[in-house]
């Protein structure tokens, strides 16, 4: 009787292992399509909240417009290249929806 019930504690054990193990996968996997945004929607946004945009960070945000996802191409550049020009040069901006717009860009950047 102990030996079936050690046996049923390790089935159980390793049964919870391998549910937090496909959990834990697939929120990473929920949590980069949660935060994929277009990219014109972003811009939108920063419009609406940074008054005077950085000469610099200006052309980026114009073709961040015209973008609907990181893997479209603006003229020759492609969106990857413009999101991260962009945040090289939006040093300036600062609050909480920058802060928060930061963030998803670069969440962005790296899925």
């Amino acid at each position: 009787m102990q030996n079936r019930k050690h046996v049923l504690k390790h089935k159980n054990l390793f049964f919870l292992f391998n549910i937090y193990t496909y959990l834990y996968t697939n929120k990473i996997k929920l949590k980069s399509r949660v935060m994929n945004r277009s990219l014109y929607l972003i811009a939108r946004e920063i419009r609406k909240d940074w008054k005077k945009v950085n000469y610099a960070a200006e052309p980026y945000l114009v073709a961040m417009s015209e973008l609907n996802s990181i893997d479209d191409t603006y003229y020759v550049e492609n969106g990857r290249d413009i999101v991260a020009r962009f945040l090289c040069n939006a040093s300036t901006w600062r609050g909480e929806t920058a802060r928060r717009i930061k963030k998803e860009l670069n969440a962005l950047l790296n899925s």
